[in-house]
This record gives structure tokens, sequence and C-alpha cells, in this order.
């Protein structure tokens, strides 16, 4: 079966009940697990919305009441840290933790990434999106990490994935608002999907321009089950 994602990211905009309505659909329509990001305001301290960016960050101050509402649910939630001290904060309450493909851009050239070696030291699964495969890597292979197909344009357009690729990836993490990227992953063996979500595509969230609705994600939830079914 495929493990469907649905990164809800910033377009909670630290609005817990927001939050909770997205949980909560994201578990009716079929995903299996949500995902937030974690970040501090010295990495958006450039942004011109940074005072409204970091109230949908899961930080020491939200996380718990955030955990309470997915326990409410019932649905896996984990995190992208973005800043080495998050996953100290993350690591009591999640299972798998998620790296961003700015931060594993050029891994192959890198010694080392500390922040997935402080998540590797938690011998919890790590998700990771890159656009391309760092086979010389000491990361590269390694049994807790998986590797999602990215390409790093919010949004891309579907001509710009080399499908194939995806048969040497675990997944896709998807950026593209065209439903057929998305199925065409899963014909190509993808095992997860990344979506970005949104609770109403005419509210100004902060992701929209990349996002999916919750009408859009069940129909095609539905037709991934349905095409994973006839290959079994």
């Amino acid at each position: 079966m495929v493990f469907l994602i649905a990164e809800l990211g910033v377009n909670w905009d630290g609005n817990f009940d927001l939050l909770e309505k997205m949980a909560s659909k994201s578990k009716q329509v079929g995903f299996d697990a949500v995902k937030l990001q974690s970040f501090n305001e010295q990495i958006i301290k450039q942004s011109p919305i940074r005072e409204r960016l970091i109230k949908s960050s899961v930080l020491s101050s939200n996380i718990q009441e955030i955990s309470d509402i997915m326990k409410k649910i019932g649905i896996e939630w984990f995190c992208t840290p973005m800043f080495d001290q998050a996953v100290t904060i993350l690591d009591p309450y999640l299972k798998r933790f998620k790296i961003r493909e700015l931060d594993a851009r050029n891994l192959e050239k890198k010694n080392s990434l500390p922040i997935l070696d402080l998540i590797l030291e938690k011998n919890k699964e790590v998700i990771i999106s890159s656009q391309t495969l760092p086979k010389k890597s000491k990361y590269f292979k390694h049994e807790k990490i998986k590797w999602l197909y990215c390409i790093p344009k919010y949004p891309c357009k579907i001509e710009e994935y080399d499908f194939n690729k995806l048969e040497e990836f675990d997944g896709l993490s998807n950026h593209c608002l065209d439903k057929k990227a998305v199925l065409n992953a899963v014909k190509h063996n993808a095992n997860i999907i990344e979506l970005h979500v949104t609770y109403n595509k005419k509210e100004d969230y902060i992701d929209n321009n990349v996002s999916f609705d919750f009408e859009e994600c069940e129909n095609m939830i539905k037709e991934i089950r349905d095409f994973s079914e006839n290959i079994e």
C-alpha cells in the first residue's frame, strides 16, 4: 500500500481549530499521516510574513497541544525540523522525521548533514526530499532513510518530472497541481506520496499555490488505492 502524507505545513496558519479540521479531514479522505514544520525566527527573519509564519511552526510552546489534537483524531503526525534543537523538541512525540529538499541539496558533496545525524541517532525513520539521489553519500541506502523525488519549484509543471527516476526513489514529494503527476508516480512504483493540502483554496493560506483541497485529495486517493489493489 502507498503511504500517503498530507503536508499541512504552514497552511494551518497557527489556528488550532483549523489544524484539527485539517487533520480530521486528512484522516477522513484516506491519508495515513499529516506533516508539519518546525523552524525558528532566525530561519524566517528575512520573510515579510515572518510574524504569520512563526505561528504555524511546531515549537516547545505548542507541541503538546498539537500532539493532543492528533491523538484525539487518531492520525499519525510527523514534522520537518529546520534547526538542531527542534529534533530534541520533536523526538518524544514522533516515530519519523522529514528532511526538506533545501537541507538535502548537494548532499553528495557534503561530508555530513548535522541535523540528519542528530535524527539518525534517535534510531527513527527519516524521509528526505531530493531532486537527485546522493549515491556517493554515506546516507544513500541507509536502512532508516526513505527518499522522495522532489522538484523544488512552487509550483512545478508536470513536464519537469522525470518519472523514470521514481524507479530508484521511494516516492514523490509533489509540487505539481496536475493530479496526473501523482498518479504517474504511483504507476512508477512510488510507495510514499506527499501532497500539500489546504482547507480552502479561496483563502490566502500561504502554500495554496501548491496545494490540493480535500475533495481533490479524496478523488486522487481513491484512484491511488484502486490502482494499488488492482496490481496486488
